[in-house]
């Protein structure tokens, strides 16, 4: 890899490490010539992924909207950030490792809630609720029955 500070063509690897999620690697590396240190980052890339919503529109994968969703129905219950974003990580690499370009916005809400479903049953039910879009008490109540 050329050197970031004197464009010299062969810096040398000092150290690698994997991160936590094992989707990028950290390399520290060396220059001989100038003796400047410094960071890359390695990831594969990826083709973007679409959701294809309710209306049949197609919109980017987006974990921020993904996590803004996910926080609303956690809200004052007892599931963590960490959890949240653990919850997150399983979905994506799920979506990921079908292989697809496209994945329907129900079949992500269904991913979240079975995940949700085993960390807290209120925070399950908030999700399922604005996902699922229950249009009547009845389908509430089967809803809550099922959990019962």
């Amino acid at each position: 890899m050329k050197c970031f500070f004197c464009q010299h063509e062969n810096t040398e690897v000092i150290e690698t490490r994997v991160s936590d999620n094992k989707s990028t690697i950290r390399r520290r590396r060396s220059c001989p010539k100038c003796k400047h240190r410094f960071t890359t980052y390695e990831r594969v890339e990826e083709l973007p992924l679409l959701v294809i919503k309710r209306d049949k529109k197609r919109e980017r994968f987006d974990r921020d909207k993904l996590r803004q969703g996910i926080f609303k129905a956690v809200g004052k219950t007892t599931v963590t950030a960490d959890q949240v974003e653990n919850i997150i990580n399983q979905v994506e690499q799920q979506i990921m490792h079908l292989g697809k370009q496209e994945v329907e916005s129900q079949d992500i809400g269904n991913a979240v809630a079975l995940r949700l479903k085993d960390i807290d049953k209120v925070a399950y039910i908030r999700f399922a609720s604005v996902f699922r879009r229950f249009v009547d008490v009845e389908e509430f109540e089967h809803e809550l029955k099922k959990l019962l």
